[in-house]
């Protein structure tokens, strides 16, 4: 296994033009085998919405994606990969199924038809408790206010077959109870027979665990052993028919007891399957190696690719620039504490049920004391300020037993009148029940939402940084840590997953690759940024920053990309929750960013400035992009390309970076590539590609890892790797800085013994100490390959 590719598959009816089914993925398996993966890697298979963009919402576990081709589409793809010499590796999702519409999925309309009579209710994570704040119902946000009740309705032809008796509130639809609707009933009296009670979404009463904070997906108990043989059932059989060569688990972290599922898991699939969790590490937390897994799914690394090629040097100027036009200091302190902040109202407001849930689990799972000496005010106060000081998803895996811990320790020092509240709390963790687990899940939750969802649509300093699992607050990634992190991963997880951008970043990598080069040149951006009309600081240095990284050299700026920023900025606003939010969208304010986009790009002035700006860093940002995608291809782990970043693409955050890819324009160059035609940036990398996925079927996945250092006045502009004895990757960290300051001067890298070839410029062999200014004449990368080993 040396390599996969990532597609995002996608039914026809959520957009005919954009549909990428099993039988799309098959005629691109040609394309996939030349490229030279070694494994296909698709987004989730099981049924969900028709109109899904992503299938991560399913809606029947036990049925394979009629909308993608059905099983026998997967089975004619799984038979063209094979026949081209290609793997299959699956993503599943435990978590949780989609319930926006409730006759798409039987187990949940069965739940709200027959409550806990159903045979599925155990299925859901539901609270039944007669003080749920529903009487003991199902409380369900639906309602628009409390008066709309009033807008129910009775009908007979409803439901998955349309011939049963629902309740329908404008477009929705919901079961009715047998022997709950009689003649002349009012709808309003049929709703308060029910099993579910339509709330008002305002009143935060949801008594169901969900994914995050989205009430459109329900969560899976999986603890109970039915629920597990039930969603994995088709999973069963396709690994018993031998169609699926590895697995990719979304969010394994939202589960009671991820260790023991996937040692359950495990035991399904096998001891030889690769299988990768969607882990979030923290930035110096290790992945647990009692895991039964072979890594996580790159964030990780992610992070390190990005890093370090910051120059870091400049932290302190985009900071006082950030400030200047943010009126907030961005530095390490100032990071952590508005996650913190952020945190904490997440807990408070958007998940507030769960934190409800998990204060009533506190006091049921201490069993010496009745814990009347804590309000409940003071119980949820506690619990919300714990979880916000909580530095990791979930701290309940054993490699982190004393996170909490110590998470309690320093709030008890620095909150002394929290003490009895936490002694409360600490007693239900150790009791290892219901609480325990809550707070585990909880914690993901708020972590997810309050600082990746929020936290980073906020922060301005250098948006580059601020992608899942990443630390801005650091700053980067000094090489010495880089080395460090690559020679662990080397010995320690050699088949985790790398990426560098997923269907869930927030910008693709050569987007980040273009802002990270703002940091070569502080002066040059504070410049732009003065002379620019912000009518909002915080909003507008944002989103500067991403208009940076997606706006064309030439200043062409198409009415698609318009559309796309605006789009783009309504999500960024949206997510920052400052001035508008998806629950209270503020329209004038929104449209007001809109229209300073648009002046951006119609006033000659504006328009020329970034214009000028992009030129002065776009070639930068391509030499960087290249360079961290040599070294993910040749680094430890498995490295995964991202459909369509073959070719440099401007990709935002999604639905943005889901967009169809041109494989036909990249299939002819690879053949003009294959022709010895290199002539143009998108044919570059992909020649660095295709040249490096050839090079690394040919390193064993657990090869040695050195570090490469150069000799001279520019030693820390260059970045190397040795993987084995006859691989060696070098590439240009800071590009600008080397070009402003004249070039490489006398710099050096001494090689190993040998004669080394340059895989990238076949003509061009090295050995002993070699001139960094005649290695990088072509280019600023060199892959080199052992030829002999001298005596």
């Amino acid at each position: 296994m040396s390599a996969t590719y990532r597609v995002q598959l996608r039914g026809p009816a959520s957009d005919p033009d954009n549909a990428f089914t099993f039988a799309d993925a098959a005629a691109q398996v040609p394309y996939f085998q030349r490229l030279g993966v070694t494994h296909l890697y698709l987004s989730p298979i099981l049924t969900a919405a028709p109109e899904s963009t992503h299938n991560y919402d399913v809606t029947d576990p036990t049925t394979v994606n009629p909308e993608l081709g059905g099983i026998e589409g997967f089975r004619a793809l799984v038979e063209t990969c094979r026949e081209a010499g290609l793997k299959v590796v699956v993503d599943i999702v435990p978590n949780h199924v989609g319930v926006a519409t409730p006759k798409l999925n039987a187990w949940w309309w069965d739940v709200l038809k027959r409550g806990q009579d159903s045979e599925y209710a155990s299925y859901f994570d539901i609270d039944w408790s007669p003080d749920n704040g529903a009487e003991g119902r199902l409380g369900m946000p639906v309602l628009g206010s409390h008066e709309d009740v009033a807008a129910l309705s009775l009908a007979t032809d409803g439901g998955p077959g349309g011939d049963e008796t629902v309740l329908r509130y404008y477009e929705h639809e919901f079961p009715v109870a047998e022997g709950t609707a009689t003649e002349g009933d009012s709808p309003q009296q049929v709703h308060d027979r029910q099993h579910y009670k339509l709330m008002y979404w305002r009143d935060g009463i949801i008594d169901y665990r969900r994914f995050f904070s989205v009430n459109d997906l329900a969560g899976l108990r999986q603890e109970d052993p039915i629920v597990f043989e039930h969603t994995h059932r088709v999973l069963n059989q396709l690994i018993a028919a031998d169609l699926i060569d590895g697995i990719r688990v979304d969010h394994p972290d939202g589960l009671a007891d991820p260790f023991k599922y996937l040692q359950k898991l495990r035991a399904l699939i096998g001891p030889d399957r690769w299988l990768i969790v969607e882990k979030i590490l923290g930035v110096s937390e290790p992945l647990d190696p009692r895991l039964d897994v072979d890594g996580t799914t790159g964030y990780d690394a992610l992070r390190e690719f990005d890093g370090v090629f910051i120059h870091r040097p400049s932290m302190r100027a985009l900071s006082d620039i950030a400030e200047k036009h943010t009126g907030s200091r961005w530095n390490r302190s100032a990071f952590l504490a508005a996650q913190h902040d952020l945190k904490a109202e997440v807990a408070a407001e958007e998940l507030d049920a769960e934190i409800r849930r998990l204060a009533r689990a506190v006091r049921n799972d201490n069993w010496s004391t009745s814990g009347d000496a804590v309000s409940a005010e003071e119980l949820r106060d506690t619990l919300i300020e714990l979880v916000a000081s909580m530095p990791v998803y979930r701290a309940d895996y054993e490699s982190l037993s004393r996170v909490t811990s110590t998470a309690i320790a320093h709030m008890a020092i620095d909150k002394p009148h929290c003490a009895d509240a936490l002694d409360l709390i600490a007693t239900a963790l150790i009791s290892r029940r219901e609480a325990n687990v809550r707070f585990a899940q909880v914690c993901g939750a708020v972590m997810a939402k309050g600082v990746e969802d929020t936290a980073f649509y906020r922060g301005s300093r250098l948006v580059s940084l601020q992608e899942v699992g990443g630390a801005p607050q650091r700053y980067g990634v000094s090489p010495a840590e880089f080395h460090l992190l690559q020679a662990e991963r080397a010995r320690l997880w050699p088949r985790t997953m790398t990426s560098l951008s997923t269907h869930d970043t927030k910008r693709g990598e050569d987007v980040r690759s273009r802002i990270t080069c703002i940091a070569e040149v502080p002066e040059e951006f504070a410049a732009l940024c003065d002379g620019i009309h912000y009518p909002d600081g915080t909003t507008c240095h944002f989103l500067l920053q991403n208009i940076i990284g997606v706006w064309p050299e030439d200043g062409a700026v198409s009415n698609s990309l318009r559309t796309r920023l605006h789009d783009y900025a309504t999500k960024a606003m949206r997510e920052a929750g400052l001035h508008s939010t998806w629950f209270d969208p503020n329209e004038d304010f929104e449209r007001s960013i809109q229209d300073w986009i648009d002046e951006l790009i119609d006033t000659p002035v504006y328009h020329a400035a970034i214009t000028s700006f992009v030129r002065r860093i776009a070639w930068a940002g391509r030499e960087i992009s290249i360079s961290k995608k040599l070294l993910q291809l040749l680094g430890p782990g498995v490295p995964d390309i991202y459909q369509g970043t073959e070719f440099h693409t401007d990709y935002l955050v999604d639905p943005d970076n889901r967009r169809k890819v041109d494989y036909a324009a990249r299939q002819a160059a690879l053949d003009r590539i294959g022709r010895g035609a290199i002539d143009s940036p998108d044919h570059e990398k992909l020649h660095i590609i295709s040249t490096a996925l050839r090079i690394r079927k040919n390193i064993d996945p657990e090869a040695s890892y050195l570090p490469v250092m150069a000799s001279g006045e520019k030693d820390r502009y260059m970045l190397g790797m040795m993987r084995g004895e006859d691989t060696i990757a070098l590439v240009t960290r800071r590009p600008i800085g080397l070009k402003d300051a004249g070039g490489w001067g006398d710099t050096t890298v001494a090689l190993p013994a040998g004669i080394w070839e340059d895989q990238l410029n076949r003509c061009r062999v090295h050995e002993g100490q070699v001139r960094l200014d005649d290695l990088f004449s072509a280019r600023g990368q060199a892959l080199l390959t052992r030829m002999t080993t001298s005596n």
